[in-house]
């Protein structure tokens, strides 16, 4: 074999064409050669969170020019005017409710759609949107968690309470084990509600062969192959008939592996309505009503531990705000409820959650999808445990760990796939040690007194995680070798930034023995791989990484018998060098992978000089044999699928310092470091992006994003001048050292890396302010407006300190340069302005 590439820090392939304009994006599709452009798609959303909808006055936009049709709910024929599906339904999920593509008769969020509207171009179909009326009555909106637990208002009025979801899960007798642990501790956490942001928003435009009755999408969207069932379910089409492929997609995070959306139904219809292609693209402000958000969750935690900290009960309660539709299910609850438990082994267990309506957008995973609200509860436990018994946070931590010799490990749960939560491999006592060496957790003492004495207030933080990866069904690969030597391979999935183009082409470089310019992958196109699942939950290496290595190994295995029947050597004497195969200790006696490739495919005709090879009269024939033996098929391919009989888990463990400003409250990142273990890296470049990429939507979900709602249910900052976001100058430096435990699980022994890193991020940021600060930190995200009001708090004693605070002196101003107090709150203001 050559060289492996396996595991090679290989430069990403895809990004000379992205980053120099190369892109296709979903919005450069629709423009044909002649000029002509696909019709544009508009929608008019409610501008209110709750309200019944009395009339649709559509008269003054038919003056408007250029457009061609408009439509309301009551136009949607048969299925298209059906609910959405319930993607992933569930037992405890006894009121899920969808929505309609266009609102019937109510509208539960800002933003729903209500009426379709489409014209020669998205200017005109704006301008006749502008011109419909709706005549609405406002209903009382239900907005947050705590209005939707009161249920003085009901979101749906055939859902009681507002409870969508009630889920009960237990291991041992809890009550017992509390009352018999020597300590107890309850904590109230909450994570506020935030969003993902693409760079690219989302987006579909299709085309309608009225001859052949075909219909291809091209969708911004991280499941081709789910939007074409989706699509042809709601059109009544046969799905032979329905193509459905992802082009370049700027970014997904989670939103757009829900499916169909709305437009994703409409745009398609409307195509075969008119005859004429359809394309409609998210703006800015649709994606912050009209998409997708997550994270809201209010945990009450109740935990009992002996005298040196080890986990004896462990009862958690939560409510999760689901926003105003479930289609996605309860999976990022029922994630949070699972993977709560980190790598830790909690002696008795019950969780129980609420999964609840409000009247605000939906909510479907986001990257992280569930376990950064569990993270942070169990190591702000952790920490409140360390604090409680006056031991150190590591300590606490490496007396609880599941070790490495009690894999593989079954909490006794149901996983978000409706299988066991069954760790399988993972060392997590080493990966604590790598991380404590990384960051100098031993030294920081230190460093915080010499900190304190230039009138700086530093803390450290320190947060652990394991997060389950490569959930199934299945992925498939398909491979063929062309008569040149070129190697296709495709895949299902899609991408989005993944990298992979290249990880996927090391892989099989490394399986096949060939050149990895030779490789060439596509990625979710229904009409090379029409059987596939999608990208999410970190799945993709694990899933078709395995199915493409399984599918190249059937190709290796034929050509390997090909080559040895003309070569008369047995298939073991033989290897495979940058694409030619060859006779181990004697290379002068060779064939390349092409010329198999040729040999492979009996023909009648001669295209070119290589295919005269194969051809009847080309050389001598077994006239006793068929051209193709009875268990073999024409050409050089490989087709295989992996699915697994559970998820495999990929584990980390990070650590910060930050300085918390004794003035302005506001928080610095000085250093932040990352152990990770996902197994053997593919490409350690690639997985080290992932990281960075992770740490930085984190820093962004601990100290600057969320969707800020007022009680109508309006969301006060939809757009990027009030929603903050990190900037490169706020995201640190990100130090990375990787342990790799392979998991038994798959042939490659790989496990997730997506989006491991922002798990942790916010409990470990909370974890070293509390530190700095010496009170605790109990919600996220916070901003220097409320770390200053909780400093004002504390110093009243309306707010507790920790038991055991690590030399915060006592009048707060007394580590202040100038000893000035300051007792008017700083402004809320962008991150630079911050500074």
């Amino acid at each position: 074999m050559t060289t492996s590439m396996f595991g090679a820090p290989v430069q990403r392939r895809e990004d000379p064409r992205l980053l120099t304009g190369g892109g296709r994006y979903l919005d450069d599709l629709g423009h044909d050669a002649l000029g002509h452009d696909a019709l544009a798609a508009a929608l008019v959303r409610s501008p209110h969170a709750h309200a019944r909808i009395r009339d649709i006055d559509v008269t003054d936009a038919l003056e408007v020019d250029g457009l061609v049709g408009i439509w309301t709910y009551e136009d949607l024929p048969g299925r298209v005017g059906e609910p959405l599906p319930l993607l992933i339904p569930h037992p405890t999920l006894t009121h899920g409710r969808t929505q309609y593509a266009l609102a019937r008769d109510e509208v539960n969020h800002v933003g729903e759609p209500v009426v379709l509207v489409v014209a020669r171009d998205r200017y005109v179909a704006e301008d006749a949107c502008q011109r419909i009326r709706v005549d609405y009555e406002l209903l009382p909106p239900v907005v947050g968690i705590e209005n939707a637990r009161a249920a003085t208002h009901l979101v749906h009025d055939d859902v009681p309470d507002n409870v969508s979801a009630h889920m009960l899960q237990e291991v041992g007798d809890v009550e017992f084990a509390m009352a018999s642990a020597a300590h107890t501790l309850e904590l109230e956490l909450s994570i506020e509600r935030s969003a993902s942001m693409p760079l690219e928003g989302r987006g579909v435009y299709a085309r309608w062969d009225d001859e052949r009755e075909e219909l291809r999408i091209y969708s911004s969207t991280q499941t081709s192959t789910g939007v074409r069932a989706a699509v042809a379910a709601k059109l009544d089409l046969p799905l032979a008939k329905v193509e459905c492929i992802a082009p370049d997609v700027g970014g997904g995070f989670g939103v757009k592996i829900n499916h169909p959306w709305p437009e994703e139904v409409l745009v398609p219809w409307a195509a075969r309505v008119l005859g004429r292609p359809v394309k409609w693209t998210e703006d800015r402000r649709e994606h912050f009503v009209s998409s997708a958000h997550e994270r809201g969750q209010l945990h009450r935690v109740r935990v009992g531990f002996d005298d040196d900290g080890r986990l004896l009960a462990l009862d958690v309660k939560f409510w999760h705000d689901n926003g105003a539709y479930t289609p996605y299910g309860i999976i990022v609850p029922i994630i949070t409820s699972t993977q709560l438990l980190g790598p830790y082994k909690p002696g008795t267990y019950r969780v129980e959650f609420w999964s609840l309506y409000t009247n605000t957008v939906l909510v479907t995973p986001y990257r992280g999808a569930g376990r950064p609200q569990g993270c942070f509860a169990m190591e702000r436990t952790m920490d409140a445990i360390a604090d409680e018994l006056g031991l150190d946070r590591t300590e606490v931590r490496r007396r609880n760990f599941i070790q490495p010799d009690e894999m593989p490990w079954d909490h006794g749960l149901l996983f978000q796939d409706g299988r066991p939560l069954r760790y399988d491999s993972g060392d997590f006592p080493a990966t604590l040690a790598l991380l404590e060496r990384l960051v100098g957790w031993d030294d920081f003492a230190a460093y915080r007194e010499q900190a304190r004495a230039e009138g700086r207030r530093v803390g450290l933080g320190i947060g652990c995680y394991v997060e389950g990866t490569g959930v199934g069904p299945y992925e498939g690969g398909h491979i063929q070798v062309e008569t040149s030597g070129r190697v296709n391979v495709s895949t299902g999935l899609t991408s989005q930034g993944q990298g992979h183009e290249t990880v996927f082409a090391q892989v099989v470089a490394s399986e096949l023995g060939v050149r990895l310019e030779d490789v060439h992958v596509t990625t979710g196109d229904t009409r090379r791989m029409p059987y596939a699942v999608g990208t999410f939950a970190s799945r993709a290496a694990v899933m078709s990484g395995n199915a493409i290595a399984l599918a190249a190994r059937q190709v290796r295995a034929k050509a390997l018998r090909i080559a040895a029947d003309a070569l008369e050597v047995s298939p073991d004497d033989l290897e495979i060098v940058d694409g030619d195969i060859r006779v181990k200790g004697a290379p002068d006696t060779h064939m390349g992978l092409g010329t198999v490739s040729v040999m492979s495919n009996p023909l009648r005709y001669a295209f070119d000089e290589a295919a005269k090879a194969a051809t009847q009269f080309a050389g001598s024939n077994d006239p006793d044999r068929p051209p193709v033996a009875d268990d073999e098929e024409p050409g050089l391919e490989g087709k295989d699928f992996y699915s697994p009989t559970q998820a495999t888990f990929a584990n980390g463990m990070h650590a910060a310092v930050v300085e918390t400003d004794t003035v302005t409250a506001e928080v610095r990142i000085l250093r932040y470091c990352v152990v990770h273990d996902c197994g053997p890296m593919i490409n350690p470049m690639v997985v080290e992006g992932q990281v960075h990429g992770g740490v930085a939507q984190g820093v962004g979900g601990a100290l600057y994003e969320r969707m800020v709602y007022d009680e109508g249910g309006q969301l006060l900052n939809a757009s990027f001048m009030d929603f903050l976001m990190p900037y490169a100058s706020e995201v640190p430096f990100i130090e990375t050292d990787h342990l790799e435990t392979p998991s038994p699980l798959n042939p490659l022994g790989i496990k997730g890396a997506g989006e491991a890193g922002c798990i942790p991020v916010s409990a470990v940021i909370a974890s070293a302010i509390e530190d700095a600060e010496g009170f605790p930190i109990r919600s996220m995200p916070i901003s220097p407006v409320e770390l200053w009001e909780l400093r004002r708090r504390h110093e009243r004693g309306e707010w507790p300190s920790l038991r055991h605070a690590h030399g915060i002196p006592d009048d707060p101003s007394a580590a202040s340069t100038d000893g000035d107090r300051h007792d008017e709150a700083p402004t809320a203001t962008r991150p630079e302005e911050q500074r």
